[in-house]
């Protein structure tokens, strides 16, 4: 079974949200970067970009297929992870750690109540298989 920590907030499209105060930083779960096997391109947002909850807002390319990454939650791009960009296998191998996308400063905090916790996410993670 894939890690899903319980301090994180999913989406059904398997971003995951940590928040800290009005800043919200973004990645792609463990399942996520299982599914899609080895990472080879990430493309990040912009800082300054503004990002829509429920739209594309990233892409993760690997050696199988190019996948969109939609943002959890919208707001105001205010960090992107350079180190992934240049490295993207960062993502498969800390995935909740240095493998971060970006970060947002929220605009809508109530959007993180339709996030799912760790449990209900991990009930989406397993129709997956």
């Amino acid at each position: 079974m894939s890690n899903i920590p319980d301090n994180l907030k999913y989406s059904k499209s398997h971003e995951w949200v940590s928040v800290d105060g009005d800043t919200a930083k973004i990645g792609i779960s463990d399942h996520a970067q299982d599914l899609l096997g080895d990472l080879v391109f990430i493309e990040l947002p912009e800082v300054g970009d503004g990002v829509t909850a429920a739209q594309e807002c990233a892409v993760v390319e690997s050696v199988k297929a190019a996948s969109d990454v939609y943002s959890p939650v919208s707001g105001e791009v205010v960090a992107i992870n350079e180190a992934v960009v240049d490295s993207p296998e960062i993502v498969n191998q800390d995935p909740y750690g240095n493998g971060w996308l970006y970060s947002v400063k929220l605009s809508d905090s109530s959007e993180l109540d339709a996030l799912l916790s760790a449990d209900d996410y991990s009930g989406v993670a397993n129709e997956d298989h």
